[in-house]
Protein backbone atom coordinates (compact mmCIF):
# COMPACT_ATOMS: atom_id res chain seq x y z
CA UNK A 1 0.00 0.00 0.00
CA UNK A 2 1.01 3.43 -0.83
CA UNK A 3 2.78 5.25 2.79
CA UNK A 4 0.70 8.49 3.58
CA UNK A 5 2.92 11.57 3.37
CA UNK A 6 2.38 14.25 5.48
CA UNK A 7 2.66 17.89 3.95
CA UNK A 8 3.35 20.92 6.27
CA UNK A 9 2.65 24.37 4.74
CA UNK A 10 5.11 26.93 6.13
CA UNK A 11 2.95 29.94 5.32
CA UNK A 12 4.44 32.79 6.36
CA UNK A 13 8.05 32.78 8.39
CA UNK A 14 9.56 35.62 10.28
CA UNK A 15 12.01 36.87 7.36
CA UNK A 16 10.05 36.61 3.68
CA UNK A 17 7.96 40.45 3.02
CA UNK A 18 5.92 41.51 0.58
CA UNK A 19 8.82 42.99 -1.35
CA UNK A 20 9.75 39.61 -1.72
CA UNK A 21 7.16 37.93 -2.79
CA UNK A 22 3.03 39.61 -3.00
CA UNK A 23 1.44 36.31 -1.99
CA UNK A 24 3.30 36.34 0.94
CA UNK A 25 0.65 36.21 3.83
CA UNK A 26 1.26 39.21 6.16
CA UNK A 27 -2.29 39.78 7.89
CA UNK A 28 -4.02 37.32 9.82
CA UNK A 29 -7.13 37.73 7.37
CA UNK A 30 -4.63 36.83 4.47
CA UNK A 31 -3.09 33.89 6.65
CA UNK A 32 -6.40 32.06 7.23
CA UNK A 33 -6.89 32.45 3.10
CA UNK A 34 -3.99 31.10 2.02
CA UNK A 35 -3.65 28.08 4.35
CA UNK A 36 -7.30 27.37 3.26
CA UNK A 37 -6.51 27.35 0.01
CA UNK A 38 -3.06 25.23 0.76
CA UNK A 39 -5.23 22.48 2.65
CA UNK A 40 -7.83 22.12 -0.22
CA UNK A 41 -4.65 21.22 -2.03
CA UNK A 42 -3.43 18.77 0.39
CA UNK A 43 -2.00 20.56 3.04
CA UNK A 44 -2.85 18.90 6.52
CA UNK A 45 -0.68 20.72 9.06
CA UNK A 46 0.02 24.51 8.99
CA UNK A 47 3.21 26.22 10.42
CA UNK A 48 2.28 29.57 11.97
CA UNK A 49 4.67 32.57 12.43
CA UNK A 50 2.53 35.74 13.18
CA UNK A 51 3.18 39.75 11.70
CA UNK A 52 2.12 42.89 12.44
CA UNK A 53 0.44 44.67 9.85
CA UNK A 54 3.79 46.71 9.30
CA UNK A 55 5.21 43.09 8.12
CA UNK A 56 7.40 43.18 11.64
CA UNK A 57 7.65 39.78 13.47
CA UNK A 58 6.29 39.43 16.88
CA UNK A 59 5.15 37.08 19.07
CA UNK A 60 1.61 38.30 19.81
CA UNK A 61 -0.65 36.11 21.73
CA UNK A 62 -3.83 37.17 20.39
CA UNK A 63 -2.75 36.91 16.85
CA UNK A 64 -1.91 33.11 17.10
CA UNK A 65 -5.17 32.73 19.01
CA UNK A 66 -7.34 34.43 16.35
CA UNK A 67 -5.25 32.62 13.99
CA UNK A 68 -6.04 29.41 15.45
CA UNK A 69 -9.74 29.81 15.93
CA UNK A 70 -10.83 31.10 12.67
CA UNK A 71 -8.55 28.66 11.05
CA UNK A 72 -10.25 25.33 12.21
CA UNK A 73 -13.23 26.67 11.57
CA UNK A 74 -12.90 26.46 7.91
CA UNK A 75 -10.30 23.54 7.67
CA UNK A 76 -11.41 20.78 10.21
CA UNK A 77 -9.11 18.67 11.39
CA UNK A 78 -5.95 20.96 10.39
CA UNK A 79 -3.05 20.48 12.23
CA UNK A 80 -2.24 23.75 13.89
CA UNK A 81 1.76 24.29 14.47
CA UNK A 82 2.99 27.60 16.65
CA UNK A 83 6.00 28.85 15.63
CA UNK A 84 8.53 29.85 19.04
CA UNK A 85 11.39 30.37 16.60
CA UNK A 86 13.67 32.92 17.75
CA UNK A 87 13.41 35.55 15.48
CA UNK A 88 9.42 36.67 16.52
CA UNK A 89 10.37 37.27 20.32
CA UNK A 90 12.88 36.93 23.37
CA UNK A 91 13.52 34.64 25.83
CA UNK A 92 10.10 32.89 27.59
CA UNK A 93 8.14 35.37 25.09
CA UNK A 94 8.48 32.69 22.39
CA UNK A 95 6.18 30.31 24.35
CA UNK A 96 3.76 33.22 25.32
CA UNK A 97 1.07 31.97 22.95
CA UNK A 98 1.27 27.70 24.11
CA UNK A 99 -1.58 28.60 26.27
CA UNK A 100 -3.63 28.08 23.14
CA UNK A 101 -3.05 25.03 23.03
CA UNK A 102 -2.44 24.87 19.45
CA UNK A 103 -1.59 21.08 18.47
CA UNK A 104 1.94 21.13 18.46
CA UNK A 105 4.55 24.09 18.21
CA UNK A 106 8.08 24.06 16.76
CA UNK A 107 11.07 23.72 19.90
CA UNK A 108 14.77 23.61 18.22
CA UNK A 109 16.54 21.55 20.67
CA UNK A 110 20.29 23.64 20.64
CA UNK A 111 21.80 27.10 19.08
CA UNK A 112 23.28 27.88 15.56
CA UNK A 113 24.40 30.03 13.44
CA UNK A 114 21.91 31.40 11.07
CA UNK A 115 23.32 34.18 7.72
CA UNK A 116 23.77 37.35 9.94
CA UNK A 117 22.49 36.24 13.97
CA UNK A 118 22.95 33.55 16.60
CA UNK A 119 20.06 31.68 16.61
CA UNK A 120 20.08 31.36 20.67
CA UNK A 121 18.08 28.07 22.17
CA UNK A 122 20.40 28.07 25.86
CA UNK A 123 19.40 24.89 27.57
CA UNK A 124 17.29 26.80 30.45
CA UNK A 125 14.88 28.23 27.45
CA UNK A 126 14.70 24.83 26.11
CA UNK A 127 13.45 23.20 29.02
CA UNK A 128 11.06 26.08 29.94
CA UNK A 129 9.13 25.90 26.57
CA UNK A 130 9.50 21.57 26.66
CA UNK A 131 7.63 22.06 29.88
CA UNK A 132 5.29 24.98 28.91
CA UNK A 133 4.25 22.29 25.78
CA UNK A 134 3.71 19.44 28.51
CA UNK A 135 1.68 21.32 30.19
CA UNK A 136 -0.71 22.79 27.72
CA UNK A 137 -0.57 19.22 25.62
CA UNK A 138 1.18 20.74 22.55
CA UNK A 139 3.58 18.30 20.70
CA UNK A 140 7.04 19.45 19.85
CA UNK A 141 8.52 19.67 16.48
CA UNK A 142 12.05 19.22 16.83
CA UNK A 143 13.69 21.00 14.66
CA UNK A 144 17.06 19.63 13.65
CA UNK A 145 19.57 22.70 12.06
CA UNK A 146 22.72 20.48 13.59
CA UNK A 147 23.42 17.19 14.58
CA UNK A 148 23.81 18.08 18.18
CA UNK A 149 20.24 19.18 18.30
CA UNK A 150 18.91 15.81 17.22
CA UNK A 151 20.85 13.79 20.43
CA UNK A 152 19.98 16.54 22.89
CA UNK A 153 16.50 16.15 21.49
CA UNK A 154 17.25 12.32 22.23
CA UNK A 155 18.71 13.03 25.83
CA UNK A 156 15.29 15.10 26.47
CA UNK A 157 13.14 12.74 25.68
CA UNK A 158 15.35 9.87 27.83
CA UNK A 159 15.31 12.18 30.73
CA UNK A 160 11.03 12.75 30.41
CA UNK A 161 11.36 15.94 29.44
CA UNK A 162 10.21 15.48 26.22
CA UNK A 163 7.49 13.01 25.59
CA UNK A 164 8.31 10.12 22.85
CA UNK A 165 7.71 9.40 20.22
CA UNK A 166 9.44 11.95 18.60
CA UNK A 167 8.70 13.72 15.53
CA UNK A 168 11.59 15.31 13.88
CA UNK A 169 12.36 18.44 11.56
CA UNK A 170 15.54 18.36 9.52
CA UNK A 171 16.67 21.76 8.30
CA UNK A 172 18.53 21.80 4.97
CA UNK A 173 19.99 24.68 3.32
CA UNK A 174 20.17 27.45 5.72
CA UNK A 175 23.81 29.77 5.42
CA UNK A 176 26.09 28.51 8.17
CA UNK A 177 24.02 25.71 9.34
CA UNK A 178 23.29 22.19 7.38
CA UNK A 179 23.92 22.24 3.42
CA UNK A 180 21.20 20.56 1.21
CA UNK A 181 23.32 17.13 0.70
CA UNK A 182 21.40 14.18 0.60
CA UNK A 183 24.02 12.56 2.13
CA UNK A 184 23.83 14.51 5.57
CA UNK A 185 19.95 13.62 5.19
CA UNK A 186 20.21 10.10 5.11
CA UNK A 187 23.17 9.99 7.89
CA UNK A 188 20.56 12.21 10.15
CA UNK A 189 17.68 10.19 9.63
CA UNK A 190 19.21 7.00 9.77
CA UNK A 191 20.93 8.02 13.09
CA UNK A 192 17.32 9.25 14.06
CA UNK A 193 15.90 5.67 13.23
CA UNK A 194 18.80 3.64 15.37
CA UNK A 195 18.46 6.19 18.53
CA UNK A 196 14.47 6.07 18.33
CA UNK A 197 13.08 3.91 15.42
CA UNK A 198 9.55 5.00 16.39
CA UNK A 199 9.95 8.71 15.92
CA UNK A 200 8.73 10.43 12.52
CA UNK A 201 10.34 13.05 10.67
CA UNK A 202 10.21 15.65 8.00
CA UNK A 203 12.27 17.49 6.14
CA UNK A 204 12.66 21.44 5.10
CA UNK A 205 14.82 22.64 2.42
CA UNK A 206 15.36 25.86 2.10
CA UNK A 207 15.43 28.47 -0.89
CA UNK A 208 16.26 26.53 -3.81
CA UNK A 209 16.95 23.89 -2.12
CA UNK A 210 13.42 23.06 -1.13
CA UNK A 211 12.16 20.36 -4.40
CA UNK A 212 14.80 19.01 -3.99
CA UNK A 213 14.60 17.86 -0.50
CA UNK A 214 11.08 17.20 -1.07
CA UNK A 215 12.32 14.73 -3.03
CA UNK A 216 14.53 12.81 -1.07
CA UNK A 217 11.73 12.94 1.71
CA UNK A 218 9.42 11.54 -0.57
CA UNK A 219 11.83 8.60 -1.70
CA UNK A 220 13.18 7.78 1.82
CA UNK A 221 9.76 7.81 3.58
CA UNK A 222 9.37 11.08 5.33
CA UNK A 223 7.42 13.93 4.95
CA UNK A 224 7.49 16.63 3.17
CA UNK A 225 7.87 20.80 4.40
CA UNK A 226 6.38 23.25 1.37
CA UNK A 227 5.53 26.92 1.73
CA UNK A 228 6.67 30.11 1.35
CA UNK A 229 7.84 30.63 4.46
CA UNK A 230 11.15 28.55 2.94
CA UNK A 231 11.13 29.43 -0.62
CA UNK A 232 9.58 32.65 -2.16
CA UNK A 233 9.99 31.59 -5.53
CA UNK A 234 8.87 28.41 -7.72
CA UNK A 235 11.85 28.53 -9.91
CA UNK A 236 14.28 30.59 -11.03
CA UNK A 237 12.21 31.78 -13.70
CA UNK A 238 9.33 32.82 -11.54
CA UNK A 239 7.85 33.42 -8.31
CA UNK A 240 5.48 31.07 -6.52
CA UNK A 241 2.43 32.10 -6.91
CA UNK A 242 0.73 31.12 -3.79
CA UNK A 243 1.35 28.48 -1.00
CA UNK A 244 -0.99 26.48 -2.57
CA UNK A 245 0.89 25.99 -5.85
CA UNK A 246 3.82 24.60 -4.04
CA UNK A 247 1.82 22.12 -1.82
CA UNK A 248 -0.05 21.80 -5.39
CA UNK A 249 3.40 20.32 -6.28
CA UNK A 250 4.23 18.28 -3.61
CA UNK A 251 1.10 16.68 -3.88
CA UNK A 252 1.42 15.84 -7.27
CA UNK A 253 4.76 14.46 -6.71
CA UNK A 254 3.48 12.03 -4.74
CA UNK A 255 2.54 9.14 -7.00
CA UNK A 256 6.17 9.30 -8.87
CA UNK A 257 7.78 7.67 -5.11
CA UNK A 258 4.37 5.51 -4.39
CA UNK A 259 3.08 8.09 -1.78
CA UNK A 260 -0.07 9.45 -0.92
CA UNK A 261 -1.50 12.61 0.37
CA UNK A 262 -2.05 12.32 3.98
CA UNK A 263 -5.21 13.29 4.82
CA UNK A 264 -5.99 15.63 8.53
CA UNK A 265 -7.06 12.21 10.06
CA UNK A 266 -4.25 10.18 8.95
CA UNK A 267 -1.69 12.73 9.76
CA UNK A 268 -3.30 12.98 13.43
CA UNK A 269 -2.77 9.02 13.41
CA UNK A 270 0.72 8.88 11.98
CA UNK A 271 1.45 12.19 14.63
CA UNK A 272 -0.21 10.47 17.54
CA UNK A 273 -2.25 13.46 18.34
CA UNK A 274 -6.04 13.66 19.67
CA UNK A 275 -8.99 14.08 18.00
CA UNK A 276 -10.76 15.79 20.70
CA UNK A 277 -8.34 18.96 20.68
CA UNK A 278 -10.17 20.00 17.19
CA UNK A 279 -13.61 18.48 18.00
CA UNK A 280 -13.37 20.86 21.33
CA UNK A 281 -12.01 24.01 19.46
Amino acid sequence: MPQPCIITVAITGSVPRKENNPAVPITVTEQVESTQAAFEAGAALVHVHVRNDDQSTTSNPDKFAEFQERIRARCPGIIVQFSTGGRSGVGPERGGMLHHRPDMASLSTGSVNFPTRVYENPPDLIRELAEKMTTYSVKPEIEVFDLAMLYNAIDYARAGMLKAPLHVQFVLGVKHAQPADRDILEFEVHKLKRLMPEATWVAAGIGRHQLDVNRWSLEMGGHCRTGLEDNVRWDKSRLAASNAELVTRVADLCPEYNRVVATPAVARGILGLDESAVLSS
